[in-house]
């Protein structure tokens, strides 16, 4: 990192329909350093970059990049520039292959006499992936690839247009921690070269671990930059928030009762085998492990979505055969997903609508089958109360909030189906601090009234701090279990990588 300032941005105001989304915010990135920008749901990240990226246009401030003042009208204008950006959901061509998405609007580089020369771009391509050590095929269609070799293809994307100043906003939500290490990897080169980064990320240690520097922001104002290596996780926390949280995982003691659910050798070919644990009355298990060990695998057959091929499954003591998530509901059994966008919302619909899905059938007259209105909307209301959902109105579009509240109502659809155990898979994946806090705090109030949660979470301190007992997956098989009071992050460890 240098001192020379390639973007600066100062007095930048943006406002939607009256409302302020920035106020007079700044931020000054400089050559070669990764800049991290942090922030709960709605504090103005997402507009500020894309004010920055010319998706949007500032209401007044001045942007500055290499020097120069810049008004861009549009991302393409920003691409020509040198500043790119890679989104949280992926923007690759689905039906086309790495090489041709690298490349796209920029095959000029590769055309003689009026013709594409997809050899030479192609090897164009097999030199940058050997460049940066990724084993990716050229020729490989990116519907067929994993989300983390698509985001390698977005960042190598960026290399091939030369950019000089790349925002990643949250681009490992659905990378495993091998996989973050080789983002890591890809982001220091680039930073070696004099190439700039500035990292969205609501995972605090994150920004620790990779950003040289750190700008905060709330409710659209900048709070303040600090040299990453000066502050503390509780210090950052503190400015993200604005207030001090006494404890990120407010876990309270609760009465352990009798079991609830016991699985017994389940097995489901080529995912997992041979799976044993019990879960009890107002527990907390969490089930730790890497991505691709086996957990959410098991959760989704207990919630009936892939049947297991082998194994029982007892609810207060009874066997029960589940093949669908609408038996599982009858069962007792509610799954909040982990990947809120694809499996969890429908975007098109209200809070309302998604809020009471689950259910639908209780708020029907038995008879003609009409919606009682008047029970559902108090249900609605009295759900969005205990799980405090911010919403201006229940029939505002769930895909309007921000994530964590997205969250919060698909969390208050399985409660309203009064399950005995929740399944919660990465529950706090990609949401604010803040929402985090909050969701925790749910999780221990749910416990409290004798419900029982089976914990997935790929975020080992998350696991720590609010499982009774924990269960280790590893290649598909249950290694490993303990109590609360003997788990470490190194005891866990030591069986998570084996």
């Amino acid at each position: 990192m240098t001192n020379n300032v390639i973007l600066s941005v100062e007095g930048v105001s943006k406002s939607f329909l009256g409302t302020k989304a920035l106020n007079k915010v700044f931020l000054e990135v400089r050559e070669g350093e990764v800049h991290g920008v942090i922030g709960e749901n709605g504090a103005g990240k997402s507009t500020l970059m894309n004010t920055i990226f010319g998706s949007l246009q500032r209401d007044e401030g001045t942007i500055r990049f290499m020097g120069e003042e810049v008004q861009f009208k549009c991302p393409a204008d920003a691409l020509a520039a040198g500043i790119s950006m890679i989104h949280q959901e992926t923007n690759l061509v689905q039906q086309f292959t790495a090489s041709e998405n690298i490349w796209l609007g920029l095959e000029d580089r590769f055309v003689k006499n009026g013709v594409l020369d997809n050899k030479a771009r192609d090897e164009a391509t097999k030199k940058l992936f050997a460049e940066y050590d990724l084993s990716i095929r050229h020729n490989a269609v990116v519907s067929e690839i994993s989300i983390a070799a698509c985001q390698m293809i977005e960042v190598i994307r960026t290399v091939a247009g030369n950019a000089k100043l790349i925002i990643m906003d949250e681009p490992t939500s659905s990378l495993s921690e091998n996989e973050v290490s080789v983002l890591f990897r890809i982001i220091r080169k680039l930073t070696s070269q004099g190439v700039a980064v500035i990292y969205i990320s609501h995972k605090i240690e994150e920004i620790q671990e990779i950003c040289d520097r750190l700008s905060v922001y709330r409710d659209g104002n900048y709070i303040g930059t600090r040299n990453t290596a000066e502050v503390d996780r509780n210090q950052i926390v503190s400015m993200v928030v604005g207030r001090e949280l006494t404890s990120l995982f407010p876990k309270e003691e609760t009465e352990i009762g009798d079991t609830v659910l016991e699985v017994k050798n389940l097995t489901r070919y080529g995912k997992f085998h041979d799976v044993s644990f019990t879960l009890r009355r107002g527990e907390i298990l969490g089930l730790a492990g890497l991505e691709g060990a086996g957990r959410s695998e098991v959760a989704s057959s207990i919630f009936g979505i892939d049947p297991a091929d082998e194994g029982e499954i007892l609810i207060d003591g009874r066997k029960v055969n589940i093949k669908s998530p609408a038996e599982a509901v009858d069962s007792g059994i509610g799954m909040v997903t982990e990947d809120r966008l694809r499996q969890g919302i429908i975007a098109q619909l209200s809070v309302k609508d998604n809020m009471t899905l689950a259910r639908l059938g209780n708020y029907c007259d038995k008879v003609f089958g009409i919606i009682r209105e008047k029970d559902e909307l108090k249900a609605v209301a009295d759900m969005i109360k205990t799980v405090q959902v911010k919403v201006s109105d229940h029939n505002q579009r769930i895909d309007s909030l921000s994530g964590g509240n997205q969250q919060k109502v698909i969390i208050g659809r399985w409660i309203m189906t009064t399950p005995k155990i929740l399944i919660l898979d990465e529950p706090t994946r990609g949401i604010d601090v803040g929402s985090k806090s909050e969701i925790h705090r749910l999780m221990s109030s749910f416990v409290k009234q004798g419900m029982s949660i089976i914990l997935i979470s790929s975020e080992m301190p998350e696991v720590l701090g609010m499982a009774d007992r924990i269960v280790v997956m590893r290649e598909g098989k249950a290694v490993f279990t303990c109590n609360r009071e003997e788990a470490s992050q190194e005891l866990l460890g030591k069986y998570v990588l084996g």
